[in-house]
């Protein structure tokens, strides 16, 4: 069975290791070959570029076989090769397409000569050897006289354990009275006085507010594992359960702070590790309640500089976002084209203003709020 290879929606570096890639794994793919885009059954897609979304949309509806080049760790495509790639890695794509890869051939096994057999050459016999008769050893000398054992060191006492190791709180300015760290889920970069205060949700997820990992629980809702360095969290898989965390104000306290062998227990069992911008993004959805944050113009056009991962939780998103790739639009233009109302188009785009995803067009734009929002 013959398959065939498209690419599109990329730039020319982008192709050009794709090819190179294909070249190198051709010979152990079974029934794969390169062809233009309009003859291909199967496109590889660029989803991290401009074009490649509005690709996806054209060739979707032309009922190809769409593989989701991006470095996202889920798509909406039928494949996903991720970013960055190699030719192993788009072999073993091709390969559990096509129903495998050809295993390549051992070698042939060397041919053993055997060495030739030794030729024989006859010995001289050995000459007869002479001993003569040895001398009488010498009587050993008296051995010298014992020296007086040396006096035994005195013993030291033995040193005092170490004292453990304990995270502790950056010295407070002398106005403030100082901040027990028993409880902080790590040492925050901003002074005591304003971190022990209670806020938003959303303020502790932004870069650099906190560091190292925690736990955090709130009521009956469903518990957080964050990495706040490795900007990661386990957690559940929906977003709509996490709502009630981004209504009420948190303090630095409430995270409680793990230590590894705890942390990884705790998140053994908990599922794959997700990035910590879908929580900044639900937020900034939650943000606004059907109103666009301060800061923007609410008359002014905005638009999407890549494409999002939408969530399932929302369909929604994605006609908003699909009419946002078209170009910069005004909030009423991109209700019009989507058919969603209003107040959605606003939260998403609320949502991905605070992740960077969308940005303004023109003039009218105050990004103080945002910058705070994504730690700039």
């Amino acid at each position: 069975m013959s398959f065939t290879l498209g690419l599109t929606g990329m730039d020319q570096a982008t192709e050009s290791a794709l090819k190179a890639a294909f070249n190198e794994v051709s010979g152990r793919i079974r029934g794969w070959s390169m062809v233009a885009e309009n003859d291909a059954e199967y496109i590889i897609v660029d989803m991290d570029s401009m074009y490649g979304p509005m690709s996806w949309l054209r060739l979707h509806a032309a009922g190809k076989k769409i593989i989701a080049l991006t470095s996202a760790s889920r798509t909406q495509a039928d494949f996903l090769l991720a970013r960055p790639f190699d030719a192993n890695q788009l072999g073993t794509l091709l390969g559990d397409i096509g129903g495998g890869i050809a295993e390549i051939p051992a070698p042939p096994a060397p041919v053993v000569v055997p060495p030739p057999a030794p030729i024989r050459v006859a010995e001289p016999a050995p000459a007869p050897v002479v001993v003569a008769a040895a001398a009488p050893a010498p009587p050993p000398p008296a051995p010298p006289p014992p020296a007086p054992a040396p006096a035994a060191p005195p013993v030291a006492a033995p040193a005092p354990p170490a004292p453990p190791v304990t995270a502790t709180a950056p010295p407070a300015p002398a106005a403030v009275a100082p901040t027990p760290a028993t409880t902080a889920a790590a040492q925050p970069e901003e002074p005591a006085a304003q971190v022990t205060r209670s806020t938003v949700f959303s303020h502790w997820l932004r870069p650099g507010a906190l560091n190292g990992r925690a736990r955090y629980q709130s009521g009956k809702g469903p518990e957080l594992f964050i990495d706040f360095a490795q900007r990661q969290y386990f957690g559940p898989a929906t977003l709509k359960p996490l709502a009630e965390y981004f209504v009420a104000n948190v303090g630095l306290r409430d995270f409680e702070q793990l230590d590894d062998q705890v942390w990884q227990s705790a998140v053994a069992g908990v599922g794959e590790a997700q990035p910590l911008a879908r929580l900044q993004w639900f937020g900034g959805l939650l943000a606004g309640e059907g109103k666009l944050l301060p800061g923007f113009d609410p008359n002014g056009r905005f638009v999407l500089s890549k494409w999002p991962q939408t969530e399932r939780e929302y369909p929604r998103h994605f006609r908003i976002a699909t009419a946002m790739m078209k170009g910069p639009s005004t909030i009423a233009e991109i209700a019009a084209a989507s058919s969603v109302p209003a107040a959605d188009v606003i939260d998403f785009i609320n949502a991905n203003l605070a992740t960077g995803f969308a940005e303004p067009s023109g003039d009218g734009k105050s990004g103080s709020l945002m910058d705070r929002l994504r730690g700039r």
